[in-house]
Protein backbone atom coordinates (compact mmCIF):
# COMPACT_ATOMS: atom_id res chain seq x y z
CA UNK A 1 0.00 0.00 0.00
CA UNK A 2 1.54 3.39 -1.34
CA UNK A 3 2.41 6.09 0.91
CA UNK A 4 -0.17 8.28 0.15
CA UNK A 5 -3.29 5.81 0.56
CA UNK A 6 -1.96 5.17 3.81
CA UNK A 7 -2.47 8.83 4.64
CA UNK A 8 -5.89 9.08 3.72
CA UNK A 9 -7.06 5.81 4.87
CA UNK A 10 -5.86 7.02 8.49
CA UNK A 11 -7.65 10.41 7.70
CA UNK A 12 -10.85 8.11 6.80
CA UNK A 13 -10.22 6.03 9.91
CA UNK A 14 -9.70 9.32 12.44
CA UNK A 15 -13.65 10.38 10.67
CA UNK A 16 -14.71 7.63 11.50
CA UNK A 17 -13.57 7.61 15.36
CA UNK A 18 -15.02 10.82 15.46
CA UNK A 19 -18.52 9.82 14.29
CA UNK A 20 -18.74 6.49 16.34
CA UNK A 21 -19.08 7.90 20.03
CA UNK A 22 -21.50 10.12 19.15
CA UNK A 23 -23.66 7.23 17.25
CA UNK A 24 -23.01 4.96 19.59
CA UNK A 25 -24.06 6.93 22.18
CA UNK A 26 -27.54 7.61 20.60
CA UNK A 27 -27.82 3.76 19.98
CA UNK A 28 -27.07 3.74 24.42
CA UNK A 29 -30.29 6.05 24.79
CA UNK A 30 -32.28 2.78 23.39
CA UNK A 31 -30.49 -0.57 24.31
CA UNK A 32 -28.24 0.68 27.48
CA UNK A 33 -24.16 1.37 27.21
CA UNK A 34 -23.26 -1.72 27.45
CA UNK A 35 -25.52 -3.24 25.29
CA UNK A 36 -24.64 0.07 22.55
CA UNK A 37 -20.78 -1.25 23.05
CA UNK A 38 -21.98 -5.01 22.32
CA UNK A 39 -24.25 -3.92 19.48
CA UNK A 40 -20.77 -1.58 18.66
CA UNK A 41 -18.53 -4.71 18.68
CA UNK A 42 -20.79 -7.47 16.83
CA UNK A 43 -20.82 -5.77 13.45
CA UNK A 44 -17.60 -4.68 13.67
CA UNK A 45 -16.88 -8.73 14.55
CA UNK A 46 -19.06 -9.56 11.87
CA UNK A 47 -17.91 -7.15 9.19
CA UNK A 48 -14.34 -8.16 9.88
CA UNK A 49 -15.14 -12.19 9.76
CA UNK A 50 -16.43 -11.79 6.55
CA UNK A 51 -13.65 -9.65 4.86
CA UNK A 52 -11.02 -11.91 6.83
CA UNK A 53 -12.69 -15.02 5.31
CA UNK A 54 -12.58 -13.35 2.00
CA UNK A 55 -8.95 -12.52 1.96
CA UNK A 56 -6.17 -14.87 0.63
CA UNK A 57 -4.07 -12.81 3.15
CA UNK A 58 -3.05 -14.06 7.18
CA UNK A 59 -4.73 -16.76 8.78
CA UNK A 60 -7.29 -17.16 11.93
CA UNK A 61 -5.56 -20.44 12.27
CA UNK A 62 -2.17 -19.56 13.95
CA UNK A 63 -4.21 -17.19 16.50
CA UNK A 64 -3.92 -20.04 18.71
CA UNK A 65 0.87 -19.45 18.49
CA UNK A 66 -0.14 -15.83 19.59
CA UNK A 67 0.97 -14.83 22.92
CA UNK A 68 -1.99 -14.01 25.24
CA UNK A 69 -0.90 -10.11 25.98
CA UNK A 70 -1.27 -10.29 22.25
CA UNK A 71 -5.29 -11.15 22.44
CA UNK A 72 -5.65 -8.42 24.66
CA UNK A 73 -6.32 -6.07 22.16
CA UNK A 74 -9.92 -6.41 22.00
CA UNK A 75 -10.59 -5.73 26.09
CA UNK A 76 -8.60 -2.34 25.19
CA UNK A 77 -11.48 -1.56 22.40
CA UNK A 78 -14.10 -2.55 24.24
CA UNK A 79 -13.22 -0.16 27.16
CA UNK A 80 -12.39 2.42 24.53
CA UNK A 81 -15.89 2.21 23.19
CA UNK A 82 -17.62 1.57 26.21
CA UNK A 83 -16.71 4.95 27.98
CA UNK A 84 -16.92 6.76 25.11
CA UNK A 85 -20.85 5.79 25.18
CA UNK A 86 -20.43 6.78 28.22
CA UNK A 87 -18.60 10.00 27.98
CA UNK A 88 -19.65 11.72 24.87
CA UNK A 89 -23.30 12.23 26.24
CA UNK A 90 -22.01 14.17 29.26
CA UNK A 91 -18.61 16.11 28.39
CA UNK A 92 -19.62 16.41 24.76
CA UNK A 93 -17.59 14.36 21.45
CA UNK A 94 -15.27 17.84 20.93
CA UNK A 95 -14.00 16.70 24.58
CA UNK A 96 -13.63 12.97 24.69
CA UNK A 97 -11.92 12.75 21.35
CA UNK A 98 -9.17 16.02 22.58
CA UNK A 99 -8.77 13.67 25.82
CA UNK A 100 -8.24 10.74 23.55
CA UNK A 101 -6.08 11.92 21.16
CA UNK A 102 -4.02 13.58 23.96
CA UNK A 103 -3.81 10.13 26.24
CA UNK A 104 -3.57 8.27 23.04
CA UNK A 105 -0.29 10.85 22.08
CA UNK A 106 1.24 10.71 25.71
CA UNK A 107 1.06 6.64 25.84
CA UNK A 108 2.31 6.26 22.31
CA UNK A 109 5.68 8.96 23.42
CA UNK A 110 6.26 6.45 26.36
CA UNK A 111 5.70 3.09 24.01
CA UNK A 112 8.03 4.59 21.21
CA UNK A 113 10.65 5.87 24.17
CA UNK A 114 10.78 2.62 25.80
CA UNK A 115 10.28 0.20 22.62
CA UNK A 116 7.29 -1.52 23.83
CA UNK A 117 5.17 -4.47 22.53
CA UNK A 118 8.73 -5.36 20.57
CA UNK A 119 8.41 -2.58 18.33
CA UNK A 120 11.67 -0.12 17.31
CA UNK A 121 12.57 2.34 19.99
CA UNK A 122 12.28 6.32 19.51
CA UNK A 123 13.66 8.23 22.31
CA UNK A 124 12.31 11.32 24.06
CA UNK A 125 13.25 14.58 22.27
CA UNK A 126 12.34 17.93 22.97
CA UNK A 127 9.88 18.28 19.73
CA UNK A 128 7.69 15.43 20.72
CA UNK A 129 7.61 16.55 24.32
CA UNK A 130 6.81 20.18 23.21
CA UNK A 131 4.19 18.68 20.61
CA UNK A 132 1.98 16.83 23.48
CA UNK A 133 2.55 19.18 25.42
CA UNK A 134 1.03 21.95 23.33
CA UNK A 135 -1.99 19.17 22.65
CA UNK A 136 -2.59 19.13 26.62
CA UNK A 137 -2.92 22.90 26.86
CA UNK A 138 -5.48 22.55 23.90
CA UNK A 139 -7.28 19.74 25.54
CA UNK A 140 -7.49 21.92 28.88
CA UNK A 141 -8.78 24.88 26.30
CA UNK A 142 -11.13 22.48 25.04
CA UNK A 143 -12.17 20.81 28.34
CA UNK A 144 -12.73 24.28 30.39
CA UNK A 145 -16.04 25.66 30.96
Amino acid sequence: MSQIILIFAMLAGGVAVAIQPSINARLAEKTGFLQAATVSFAVGTLILLVLSLLSSQGSLRRVAEAEWWQLTGGFYGAFFVTMTIVAVPRIGTTAVLALTIVSQLVAGLAMDHYGLFGMRGIPFDGKRVAGVALLLIGVFLICKR
